[in-house]
């Protein structure tokens, strides 16, 4: 089969012929991938930022990434039961062992032996992918995966992160998004789709701005120095319940804090910078700061049910997988506006 892989950190992957994954366990699946998304992370890989971590899991180079992945069952394991040859699906990002604490209480993301597609193991930049009965969610029939595909990390961790605020955005609240880019967007459906909250979205890109407002944002800042203040303004003074910061780093990780009033919530989505916030700030302005793992099962099959009734979609760029390095490069250079997604050749 067909894949893109990384050979070195910091060169381009190499698309080539590898070997098909082959069923070893009853659990296992096979998904003969039909899309599969292009994460921030993967450029983060190729740089070897997260070099540490794979060398923790014990990874050997080469390896496929992509851990954003939907398509078609090609095979399953003897045990399987869930699914079936032929079935459309969209595949949970983490491979789980489903016995840990964590998999016993739901907190997919947290199990003690999980394995990650595209990060630790091989993943979707390829005609086939290898994944395991408890990461397979079976699609209805009006997605393709083309149009999900990107939800099973950039829409599963904005949907993980507004589902947290859920409880204390009741109506006469706001909530500030920080990004409108491949998560904020859909960050922002989420939010008009579960709360009633007024949402104010910050960004640095007008075009990004304008399809934040078509998405549901009730107001829209331009990130032109000025947008601490204005977002303040917007909030009488006080700022926000709930400011979600889909960027999180280049100081919008500091502006974030600003922007959250007293009792508030931030919750941490976009990585890469550091928060300084002084222990007597978050004392006696009493605020909550809350990480984001992606999501958990749970969450994807709840998103699945709002993209099936469309009340949220995802905006998207396409590449043939034999583009994979062009379609890196668009996203490095900012020229994705959305989520890009490889599409394998006959998918």
């Amino acid at each position: 089969m067909k894949a893109a892989r990384l050979h070195d950190y910091n060169e381009n992957l190499r698309v080539e012929e590898v070997q098909e994954p082959k069923v070893t366990d009853p659990h296992d699946v096979i998904v003969k991938i039909g899309a599969a998304g292009l994460c921030r992370t993967d450029l983060h890989i190729k740089d070897g930022d997260w070099k540490e971590v794979q060398d923790g899991a014990e990874l050997r180079l080469p390896y496929i990434l992509g851990h954003e992945n939907a398509g078609w069952v090609q095979e399953i394991g003897s045990a399987v039961s869930n699914v079936e040859v032929g079935d459309t699906v969209i595949l949970h990002p983490l491979i789980t062992c489903g016995l840990c604490h964590a998999c016993r209480a739901g907190n997919d993301m947290h199990c003690g032996k999980g394995a990650f597609p595209g990060l630790v193991v091989d993943g979707g930049f390829a005609d086939l992918m290898k994944t395991t009965a408890r990461a397979t969610i079976k699609l209805g029939p009006s997605l393709a995966p083309k149009d999900v595909a990107a939800h099973a990390d950039a829409g599963l961790t904005a949907y993980h992160a507004v589902k947290k605020a859920v409880q204390s955005l009741y109506p006469g609240t706001k909530a500030v998004v920080i990004g409108a880019g491949g998560l904020g967007h859909i960050g922002i459906q989420a939010l008009r789709a579960l709360t009633p909250t007024e949402i104010i979205v910050v960004d640095k890109s007008e075009p990004a701005l304008e399809l934040a407002r078509k998405l549901g944002a009730d107001q829209t800042v331009l990130a032109d120095g000025h947008q601490v203040q204005r977002v303040l303004q917007m909030t009488d003074g006080a700022g926000a319940e709930a400011v979600i910061d889909f960027v999180g780093e280049k100081g919008a990780e500091k502006e974030a804090v600003q922007m959250t009033r007293n009792a508030g919530s931030l919750y941490v989505v976009g990585y890469g910078g550091a928060l300084d916030v002084k222990t007597h700030e978050v004392i006696f302005r009493e605020i909550n700061v809350i990480g984001n793992l992606v999501g958990t099962y749970n969450d994807l099959v709840e998103l699945m049910t709002l993209a099936n009734q469309g009340a949220v979609t995802l905006h998207t760029s396409t590449y043939p997988l034999d583009s994979i390095n062009d379609a890196m490069a668009d996203l490095e250079g900012g020229r994705l506006q959305g989520r890009g997604v490889l599409i394998p050749e006959g998918a």
